[in-house]
């Protein structure tokens, strides 16, 4: 074990590593301040680029950019009450009231610290949590595995979307192109259309740099709303006060910390879903309910420290079962195989100086957040005043680049294209995409486990459930399943006798 941390830390604090994370952190800073450029954007537009890096720079590029623009989100939101991100956008109310009530810096440094303090405890557990989760993990067999999937594609369906029918829509939409080309276990073209382009299947990183990022291009191509102004000319010290905050809202701060952790191991679910989750029920269990929405900070305290500490939740699963925990990872996982870093128990035992290097990581990501972030906000006014209109070209050409850069084909950047194309139009019809990322991510795993268990058991249905926690995950599938029925059978109310 000591070699291996002794591995991890050269490898973490290599030069190389280092300028990697800086460069990255100015990348995601920039990108979640930018308002309708995304996290998992900035994720999409780093692929191409850590194709030509060594696994550990790849992965600390990915993880300080995540959690940076996470952070910047909040920026644009509490001065234009413009979310930079989908994660800012349970706050971007309560801190634009503050901003005019003069307490743009209060909130900005709340954002601040807070994601910082939630991005560490969300790094415990997943220290924690992970090694004893491989070493369950490692008593799997494909019956568990089966199960354990198609939990998290019906997990990602009912936690995602309000409206769990366009969900399984577009669930089946991601599975259907997981079935595409020849990688079935039965090694039979499927859906190619007669395109020897096709077998290979539909590149996976190609397609999530489209809807993540092409979609936003489209989307801002086709929107003709006038560009917010800023309402503060100047931003004062954002650390003042955070102490008294902290020492006012301690049970705040584990609560959002705790529940952004749970929700980003949910598959499907992410920082978004945690920090809406988070204020709600902030507000819930607040002596001064009725303060929030007028400019009050104790829902940005708890809320903000949820977003990040989701953002470690989510690599729980992605590292022990090849489960994302969200869209980020879901990226995540497809540069892990390219890097041969095939995510699953056997991550834990065979390469431990990588996961241990993976933990450093998130210790540095969120530590150099405060004064990284502290600079961003300095700048933010000239930051905000970027023309989109000179962005989105430049953003385009770097994703027609660097899809391109990864298999040297032109196919990729059609399929970039129609992906982008597909996600805007989905979205503009309130269809969730995260389903169909992780239909497109399971969609093979769930097949390959299905078809080898049932090749062990000999076509027998009833192994599926004939083991302990295969029986468990199986039972808790269903109920998730059948959870809605038995809610809306609940609500019914029973005529009332004449």
């Amino acid at each position: 074990m000591s070699n291996a941390l002794a591995q991890a830390f050269a490898m973490v604090f290599d030069p190389y590593t280092l300028v990697v994370m800086v460069v990255a952190s100015l990348f995601g800073l920039f990108v979640g301040a930018v308002p309708g450029l995304t996290a998992t954007m900035a994720v999409a537009l780093l692929v191409p680029v850590t194709f030509f890096m060594s696994p550990i720079p790849a992965i600390a590029a990915m993880v300080t950019a995540t959690a940076m623009a996470i952070f910047s989100g909040d920026i644009p939101g509490c001065l234009l009450r413009i979310p930079g991100t989908p994660a800012s956008a349970a706050y971007t109310d309560e801190a634009f009231a503050m901003t005019r009530k003069g307490q743009a810096e209060l909130a900005l440094g709340a954002g601040l610290v807070f994601s910082a303090v939630g991005g560490l405890f969300g790094t415990a557990v997943l220290i924690v949590a992970s090694p004893a989760l491989a070493e369950f993990a490692l008593n799997f067999s494909s019956f568990e595995y089966f199960w354990l999937v198609l939990l998290g594609l019906t997990c990602a369906v009912f936690i995602t979307s309000d409206q769990p029918l366009k969900g399984v829509i577009t669930l089946m939409l991601g599975l259907l192109v997981a079935c595409v080309g020849l990688g079935n276990p039965a090694g039979f073209p499927r859906f190619t259309l007669g395109n020897t382009e096709m077998t290979g299947g539909i590149g996976m990183i190609p397609m999530m740099i489209g809807m993540f990022a092409i979609s936003e291009v489209i989307r801002f191509a086709v929107d003709t709303a006038p560009p917010a102004q800023l309402v503060v000319e100047k931003v004062g010290s954002v650390m003042a006060g955070q102490w008294a905050l902290a020492k006012k809202y301690p049970v705040q701060i584990l609560r959002g910390s705790s529940l952004g952790t749970l929700v980003g191991a949910l598959p499907g679910a992410g920082a978004d879903i945690a920090a809406w989750m988070s204020y709600a029920m902030s507000k819930k269990f607040s002596k001064e309910p009725q303060k929030f929405g007028t400019g009050h900070v104790e829902g940005i305290v708890e809320s903000g420290s949820a977003n990040n500490s989701a953002l470690a939740g989510a690599w729980i699963p992605a590292l022990v079962f090849g489960i994302p925990g969200d869209s980020i990872t879901a990226i995540v996982i497809g540069v892990l195989y390219m890097k041969n870093m095939n995510p699953g128990p056997t991550l834990f035992t065979t390469n431990p100086q990588n996961i241990y290097a993976v933990f450093m990581l998130f210790v540095i990501a969120n530590i150099i957040m405060i004064p990284l972030g502290i600079m961003c906000i300095k700048v933010a006014k000239r930051i905000l005043q970027v023309p989109r209109n000179v962005l989105m070209p430049i953003i385009l050409i770097f994703c027609i680049v660097g899809t391109f850069a990864i298999n040297n084909s032109l196919f990729d950047v059609g399929v970039m294209l129609v992906a982008g194309l597909i996600a805007y139009l989905l979205e503009e019809n309130r269809f969730p995409i995260a389903p169909a990322i992780l239909g497109v991510v399971l969609g093979g795993m769930l097949e390959e486990n299905f078809i080898t268990s049932m090749i062990k058991s000999d076509g027998s249905l009833t192994a599926f459930v004939s083991r302990p926690i295969a029986a468990g995950l199986a039972a808790l599938t269903l109920l998730v399943w059948l959870w809605p029925l038995v809610k809306s059978m609940r609500t019914v109310r029973p005529r009332a006798v004449p």
